[in-house]
């Protein structure tokens, strides 16, 4: 057959630009071609140990555990979120899937309304909803103000489309991927309350909960706004266990009915998560003291990898902002405008493939996170190294020297040096 029709939300749908740079990188690295790889934000490190003595120990469990999860992972996520948070979440409304990527989708399914979507944000939020025929409102944050949520912005959004009376969903992710942003209470309260004024659902995706660099504790709409404050998480970036695939949500009770449609949904497609994954999920959420600190040593150089290529960016002459979470930064090559247009660079597409070329750097442009054509800012990820050599070597944020960041980091220092001399000569 070759007439074969594709359903209409289907088929304008392109390939995860994540996850087609990520291959395409790979494969020239494959070949021994010299490439930074600054597009795909996987975790670098090792599993913590412990998680990774867990999943051994329990590869011969193979029957298949309750859809909602296994009940003592359940148990222990309400229990870090409790400690770790303060939140508070009754276990029989935690769900466990595989990966909070899929969550979200669940989610966006099943809930409806239009979807508010802060921008720039990640890449899958808007396909996600589209593929379930949801229409998108972009709520732009601008560069001038570090690229923040503002709750005049989503009330303005609201009221612009005519939503007032409608339910509607709001996506926000704090850390945000891709500008590093870590909303603070102030403003997440501010958000709230325009929430609580509109009637607004919110998942608050926080996959980069733990990551973050601000020196107070990790702010939340789950705080503010409990009562209808969906939160979404997992193991892939805390605890560096991407391809383990398990993520978690979190229901308040105030939305508990939305669980047995969760449930029939999630029987009715990926049925149950991975039985020895799930074990090991639930060792990483009891996060004892070995866990904890590998965590916090990850954070650490997180933090660092980030400070180094903001200060390097900015003394390029970009303006980059020094990411407060997260493993991303969003520098804007706005500053080189007229360098390109000489080149016929207009949009940021144009950029990172001329910048690939040129520079073997591969990044990802601002227009795959809803950004316009022709916004030149550019996401990069901070984790192309060897995470585990560099937790053995790594002595501290203040004692890093100029000859251990290009010993530890040779991808980051080494694609910046490119970068430079590529702005140079653009220049």
């Amino acid at each position: 057959m070759t007439n074969v029709q594709i359903d209409h939300n289907i088929a304008g749908l392109k390939p995860s630009a994540t996850l087609a740079m990520h291959q395409r990188a790979n494969a020239m690295r494959a070949r021994g071609d010299l490439i930074s790889h600054f597009g795909f934000g996987q975790s670098p490190f090792p599993v913590p140990g412990k998680i990774a003595e867990a999943l051994a120990a329990n590869v011969h469990e193979s029957a298949y555990l309750p859809t909602s999860g296994l009940p003592s992972l359940r148990e222990a996520v309400a229990g870090f979120y409790r400690t770790q948070h303060s939140y508070d979440f009754a276990s029989n409304n935690i769900l466990i899937g595989p990966g909070s990527k899929d969550l979200i989708f669940h989610a966006l399914y099943l809930i409806e309304g239009d979807l508010l979507l802060p921008t720039p944000c990640w890449v899958s939020y808007a396909p996600q909803a589209r593929i379930h025929g949801k229409r998108v409102i972009p709520v732009e944050t601008r560069a001038a103000e570090g690229y923040r949520a503002r709750a005049e912005d989503i009330e303005r959004a609201v009221i612009s489309r005519g939503l007032e009376g409608n339910q509607k969903i709001l996506v926000l992710s704090s850390p945000n991927n891709p500008t590093g942003v870590c909303l603070s209470k102030d403003e997440l309260e501010d958000i709230a309350a325009v929430c609580r004024k509109y009637q607004v659902i919110v998942i608050s995706d926080e996959i980069y909960a733990q990551i973050n660099f601000i020196n107070e504790p990790y702010a939340s709409l789950a705080h503010s706004y409990p009562e209808g404050t969906i939160v979404t998480g997992g193991i892939s970036k805390v605890f560096s266990a991407g391809g383990y695939r398990l993520g978690v949500m979190l229901i308040p009770e105030s939305l508990s009915k939305l669980v047995p449609s969760f449930l029939a949904m999630m029987g009715e497609t990926f049925g149950t998560v991975s039985t020895p994954v799930q074990h090991a999920a639930a060792v990483a959420y009891q996060f004892d003291e070995s866990i904890a600190s590998s965590v916090r040593m990850a954070t650490q150089i997180h933090r660092f990898t980030g400070r180094y290529l903001s200060k390097r960016f900015n003394d390029m002459g970009l303006s980059c902002q020094q990411p407060e979470g997260a493993f991303y930064l969003f520098p804007d090559w706005e500053p080189v405008r007229e360098g390109l247009l000489r080149r016929n660079i207009a949009t940021g597409s144009e950029l990172t493939a001329y910048i690939f070329d040129r520079a073997s750097v591969a990044l990802l442009p601002g227009s795959d996170f809803m950004m316009p054509d022709d916004c030149l800012a550019v996401r990069v990820a901070s984790v192309d190294y060897n995470g585990a050599r560099v937790m053995e070597a790594f002595p501290s944020e203040e004692n890093m020297t100029d000859e251990l960041t290009a010993s530890l980091f040779p991808f980051l220092v080494s694609g910046c040096d490119r970068l430079a001399d590529l702005i140079a000569e653009i220049s």
